[in-house]
């Protein structure tokens, strides 16, 4: 069994999509970022790779490449996924948590757990995902952005 563990912020910037567990959000703002900014993918990926021991998503998909430019994160994660099968590796769970003072996540959050297990390859059952705010505190809660955590457990392939 391997664990892993990850996170990704970004500030919120006008004139872009709002995409949040591959899930478009309606929001004044989206998020800035090289690819679609969904935070939450990011963290996952972050923790899968981390959990096999292979670096970051900056190691794998710069941001200085141009392929990556405004792309889907759900390719990513389903990339990173078949990196770890590659590997004999498989996702056991996952559990995540987003941090944003505005937008209401809730009513988004059974979209994002049957698109994101879909692509975890595992049970939606077997994924969580929490919103939660910080009170108005930090960042994320003057409005200034959103955050995700994500811990998540990989087996050897059965």
């Amino acid at each position: 069994m391997r664990i892993g563990q990850g996170y990704d912020a970004h500030r919120f910037a006008a004139n872009r999509r709002l995409v949040l567990g591959g899930v478009e959000i309606a929001h004044d703002l989206g998020l800035a970022a090289h690819s679609d900014g969904d935070v939450l993918v990011h963290a996952l990926c972050d923790a899968l790779l981390g959990a096999a021991g292979q670096g970051d998503i900056g190691r794998h998909f710069p941001d200085s490449s141009e392929d990556f430019k405004d792309i889907d994160s759900r390719v990513l994660l389903r990339r990173v996924v078949d990196l770890l099968h590659g590997m004999g590796l498989q996702v056991h769970n996952a559990d995540s948590t987003i941090v944003a003072q505005a937008p209401k996540l809730a009513p988004h959050i059974p979209a994002m757990q049957k698109h994101l297990a879909a692509d975890l390859q595992i049970a939606e059952s077997h994924l969580n995902i929490k919103a939660t705010t910080t009170e108005g505190m930090g960042f994320a809660g003057r409005g200034e952005g959103i955050a995700s955590y994500a811990v998540v457990l990989l087996g050897h392939k059965e």
